[in-house]
């Protein structure tokens, strides 16, 4: 007796699933239609979103002259992008240079040579070419990058910015000078007094 309710419910939970197949395919063939609708939608969304940037390019929309400001996401773009990048490719702990005052001294030069033009000199306004550039150039005399790790300085040193007027070094300074400049950049708030008074005063430099 007990074997036939078995075969019974057994029989009974077959029937059932055999009923329910059907409708649980349709309920697959839905799922996977509106998974294939929104997918659609996504490429749709994302072949239109590049069109439209393509054909702004082509009609000139995007600016490419020097004294246009620059829109909130080619601002957001280049900033974290460069923030990225040198959080991954900066040297990290200390200088392999001492702050000394002769590294100070040619780190100042250095300065003078290739980075006052657009970075300014002491107590000076910043020149027509600073003035000029894209992006603004910082006035590192009057805001300095003490604060940075050197790491940082190096990096911008050595491979420049792109998207700005900022040049990479790596090919005309060689690693001492461009850690040079970088020392005499962390340090320009504390410098030893010779080399602050040869910063201040250029004229008494020799």
């Amino acid at each position: 007796m007990l074997l036939v309710r078995s075969a019974r419910g057994a029989c009974c939970s077959l029937s059932s699933v055999r009923h329910d197949i059907p409708r649980l395919l349709t309920g697959s063939t839905a799922n996977i239609g509106r998974m294939r609708t929104f997918l659609s939608g996504v490429l749709a969304t994302v072949v239109a979103v590049a069109v439209c940037g393509l054909l702004a390019i082509k009609l000139g929309l995007v600016p490419a002259n020097a004294d246009a400001k620059p829109g909130k996401l080619e601002t957001w773009a280049a900033k974290t992008a460069l923030k990225a990048t040198i959080a991954r490719e900066e040297p990290k702990g200390d200088p392999p240079l001492a702050p000394s005052s002769a590294n100070l001294r040619t780190g100042m030069e250095l300065y003078r040579q290739n980075c006052q033009v657009c970075h300014g000199a002491a107590g000076a306004r910043p020149s027509n070419i600073a003035r000029g550039l894209y992006q603004k150039a910082p006035q590192l005399a009057k805001h300095g990058v003490e604060d940075d790790p050197a790491g940082e300085t190096y990096w911008k040193v050595t491979h420049g910015m792109r998207f700005t007027g900022m040049p990479a070094f790596a090919n005309t300074l060689n690693e001492t000078q461009r850690w040079q400049v970088t020392l005499f950049l962390k340090h320009m708030d504390d410098l030893p007094m010779d080399v602050a008074a040869a910063w201040r005063h250029p004229a008494s430099r020799h």
